[in-house]
């Protein structure tokens, strides 16, 4: 089920599978593997994968978006700038800005 997911996600993107692991970063044999095997890959590169095609791991998974919670979610410019740029960011990046938040947090009480 993964591997079909995937191959309509990259179609969908006008991508190969190889070419959308290439612009994910990971290995394109896991493309093969995945094919080959019908599992799908580890958990923190479900998240990657997902991230890049925009939608849920339970989608990459199973074809179908799971039913949400009647919620609204609703970020302002400047949450949804860094909700963004967050994705780009490097583990220690994060924790930087994450600091800098608090710093800037604790600085205006």
């Amino acid at each position: 089920m993964f591997y079909d997911v995937y191959c309509q996600l990259c179609r969908s993107r006008g991508l190969t599978p190889s070419g959308a692991a290439s612009r994910i970063g990971f290995n394109r044999a896991s493309v093969t593997q995945w094919k080959n095997s019908g599992n799908p890959p580890k958990q923190e590169l479900l998240l990657k994968i997902a991230s890049f095609f925009n939608v849920s791991v339970d989608y990459l998974l199973t074809g179908r978006e799971q039913a949400e919670p009647d919620r609204a979610v609703e970020l302002d410019g400047l949450e949804f700038a860094l909700f963004g740029e967050v994705r780009d960011m490097t583990e220690a990046q994060k924790r930087d800005v994450l600091k800098f938040a608090q710093f800037i947090k604790e600085k205006g009480e």
